[in-house]
């Protein structure tokens, strides 16, 4: 299993609603770092330049192979967006497929219509022991959708032993950071729209 799909994982059992968009994006970055650890993307600035081989990994695999392979190469923050599209629909997709998930009307955790909670596998029980471990990429990545305020912004460091680039690991999780803060800005600016718009409607 991959940092993705422990991320999917996570965020079913946690407190606070999680949107579509914000668990896509997070979802991307956390696709890019595992290509990091692999060996199979560098970064050059901001800049994601395609190396090695992927993980065995269908989704990575894809995410790889949609990267431009020579310049100019692909930026962090486009990446988001374009591999962030829909990617946590195809998350709850494959993980249904696998028998990870399963409707439960009592969820907490929605997509539509449908609520899900995560079955007892060993998947779910890895993806459980790295967050009760405080491992320190996948306690970034669920710090930036906050949904968990129990967790300290000290519990949030990427200076651990991880066994990754740590300053690339933090220029990605900071991209993510600043891709959900957009997405939350264009959401709000709709809101203030739409009730502009109803009280035009409704006049003085």
């Amino acid at each position: 299993m991959t940092t993705a799909n422990d991320l999917f994982i996570i965020a079913l059992d946690l407190k606070h609603p999680v949107g579509q968009g914000d668990l896509s994006l997070a979802l991307a970055g956390a696709e890019l770092i595992d290509l990091i650890g692999a060996g199979a993307v560098a970064l050059d600035g901001d800049q994601i330049v395609p190396g090695g081989p992927p993980p065995g990994d269908r989704f990575l695999g894809e995410a790889a192979a949609g990267l431009p392979r020579q310049t100019p190469y692909e930026r962090i923050e486009d990446w988001l967006w374009r591999r962030g599209r829909d990617l946590s629909a195809a998350y709850q997709a494959a993980l249904e497929e696998n028998g990870e998930l399963k409707p439960q009307r009592s969820s907490r955790f929605s997509l539509g219509s449908e609520s899900l909670e995560p079955v007892d596998t060993p998947a779910r029980r890895r993806a459980v022991d790295r967050w009760e471990a405080k491992e320190p990429v996948l306690t970034a990545l669920v710090a930036v959708l906050s949904i968990d305020d129990e967790r300290s912004e000290d519990e949030t460091g990427l200076d651990d032993e991880t066994g990754l680039d740590g300053e690339a690991v933090t220029m990605v999780v900071a991209a993510v950071h600043d891709a959900v803060m957009e997405l939350e800005a264009v959401r709000q600016r709709r809101t203030i729209e739409n009730a502009a718009f109803a009280n035009l409607w409704r006049g003085p």
